[in-house]
């Protein structure tokens, strides 16, 4: 592999977030660092939709929208770009083959939240990701329950220091995620247990036990993917470090004949 697809965003006086086919990616704080991240294991070969969101909500928030009277001095770009592998992703030396801008004029009224979109060609040869196809879910909610119990395994397995059960769920992903970057599943999967084993080893892990009062199902990608969060938008399961870090798992759940399955 000589190049790397990545996305990069990066926002002044605003917050920012990045979409790419219906799933949110990078998000900004106003005037925090630009974000940059590869994004193989989420395009399709021929059309992809792309989006740059101002003010972004919460997940699981819709708050009301508000106007912004621009000073001139605010604005979010997004960029798809392809620079070579070892090379920093920045415009000046990457080729850029998606851009969405936001720079209003001073004394510019945006209601916000304030969403840009583009439908862009990339000229890739992925095979189509399973998420791709994953049936839409018409009642989340209806899900909590089942959810809660399927994740309450993988937090029990990490409370163990045993990382199996979640690489068992997340099988399908780690596949497909080392066909996308041209990477050894062994190795990627070595590396995740061994991560967990340190981790429990320095100090024993103690994730937040999921369960149908905590869960927050958020429906992504269409419909077809569910985002597995606690009530303030985070990844339910997350543990904290013995450094004081924070360990999570985003965890997005595709549902097909009843059964779940970690796809992203």
């Amino acid at each position: 592999m000589e190049r790397l697809l990545v996305l990069r965003l990066q926002s002044l006086g605003v917050a920012a977030e990045a979409w790419l086919n219906g799933l949110p990616l990078a998000r900004t704080a106003p005037d925090g660092p630009a974000l940059t991240l590869p994004i193989h294991e989420f395009t399709l070969a021929g059309a992809n939709e792309l989006a740059l969101v101002i003010e972004p909500p919460l997940p699981l928030q819709t708050p009301a929208p508000r106007p912004l009277l621009s000073d001139g001095r605010r604005g979010a770009s997004l960029r798809l770009l392809l620079p070579r592998i070892g090379q920093a992703a920045h415009p000046e030396n990457a080729r850029t083959l998606a851009q969405l801008d936001w720079a209003p004029l001073a004394d510019a009224v945006t209601e916000l939240p304030f969403t840009l979109r583009q439908t862009v060609e990339l000229p890739i040869a992925f095979p189509r990701w399973r998420w791709f196809d994953a049936p839409v879910v018409e009642t989340p909610q209806a899900l909590v329950a089942p959810a809660a119990a399927y994740l309450q395994a993988l937090a029990l397995g990490l409370a163990r220091g045993d990382p199996e059960p979640l690489v068992l769920a997340a099988r399908l992903r780690l596949e497909e995620q080392a066909l996308a970057y041209q990477r050894s599943l062994a190795d990627d999967v070595g590396r995740f247990r061994l991560q967990v084993q340190q981790w429990h080893a320095q100090s024993p892990l103690q994730p937040v036990m999921p369960s149908a009062d905590n869960l927050k199902l958020h429906a992504v990608a269409g419909g077809r993917l569910l985002e597995c969060l606690n009530a303030a938008g985070e990844p339910l399961l997350q543990s904290p470090l013995g450094d004081g870090g924070q360990a999570r798992w985003p965890l997005r759940l595709a549902v097909i004949e009843g059964r779940f399955y970690v796809l992203r």
